[in-house]
């Protein structure tokens, strides 16, 4: 008996300390640096102080607590159009994309997950060697591909297609390009993962019964590889719609995202107060999607639990 007792002892101290590891992990590295950015975001501007914020909470000559919450940093969100159409553009940017990304990306990952299985870890690790190069390096190359007398514009111009450059560096176009191709792995990865475990052999049944490819694969292979979708879709929209270093070094200095406006009021206004709430409502904002995510696989696991 005491034996199995002292099992049962080292088996709760086991889990406590495989549960407590990554709990204190998200404490320490997400919910700490959340508490202070949101409590930073209920402060007042202090112009010429370090850090440029008031304390919410003060004692009072006479010893009383004193919490002053400023909720102006948040409806000034709402009533500034800076705030708004950079909102609304970075979310632009972000689906436009998220919808290249797919548009690339199912199509190769289909492709991988139907190769031969001696040849699909080569066609992953092409996949993945973009990131064993520094993220900066990737985006300066495409300031050189993009230019007016870069790659493609020399190229076009050779053939004789264009007589003059095409301004393609600082537009909207250079920003989706960039974006596209450094999260298109983001896209690729999950759904290879859905698309390698699809049973073959309901497309062979769809075709015994009469079904044409493309109909199987609308019935069959597009509503089997939702989860990857949707799931690669996160990956690269949630990130996006943060972007900072692309917009900044593609889009020029016209190009607004919340990423940038974010910046801008933490390091050249000062601003931190109106910076933190910027982020908070990103934030909140990006885990709409997360939590409908998360909502859709409790339903289909418990339909596939029925």
């Amino acid at each position: 008996m005491k034996t199995f007792l002292n099992r049962l002892k080292s088996i709760r101290i086991g889990r406590g300390t495989v549960i407590g590891i990554p709990m204190l992990w998200m404490i320490i590295f997400l919910f700490l640096p959340f508490a202070i950015v949101f409590y930073i975001s209920l402060t007042s501007l202090s112009e010429g102080t370090s850090p440029p914020y008031t304390d919410i909470f003060a004692w009072g000559s006479d010893g009383l607590l004193t919490i002053k919450i400023n909720l102006a940093n948040y409806t000034g969100l709402v009533l500034d159009n800076l705030y708004l159409i950079s909102y609304a553009s970075s979310v632009g940017y972000a689906l436009m994309a998220t919808f290249f990304c797919l548009l690339i990306g199912y199509p190769l990952a289909y492709a991988i997950a139907r190769s031969n299985p001696a040849h699909r870890t080569i066609f992953l690790m092409l996949v993945i060697m973009p990131f064993w190069t520094s993220f900066l390096i990737r985006v300066y190359a495409w300031i050189g591909i993009l230019k007016e007398n870069g790659f493609i514009n020399q190229i076009l111009m050779g053939l004789g297609v264009i007589n003059d450059p095409i301004p393609m560096l600082y537009t909207p176009f250079a920003v989706v390009v960039g974006m596209t191709y450094t999260y298109l792995p983001f896209m690729i990865l999950p759904l290879y993962s859905n698309l390698e475990k699809f049973d073959l052999t309901l497309l062979e049944a769809a075709a015994d019964l009469g079904a044409k490819p493309k109909t199987a694969w609308f019935r069959i292979t597009l509503p089997l590889s939702m989860p990857g979708i949707i799931a690669g879709s996160l990956l690269v929209f949630i990130p996006a719609c943060g972007e900072y270093v692309i917009p900044s070094l593609l889009g020029g200095p016209e190009t607004l995202m919340i990423g940038r406006t974010l910046v801008d009021e933490f390091f050249a206004n000062r601003d931190w107060p109106v910076a933190s709430a910027v982020a908070i409502v990103l934030l909140a904002f990006l885990l709409i999607p997360i939590v409908w995510f998360q909502t859709l696989e409790r339903k289909a696991d418990k339909k596939g639990a029925k």
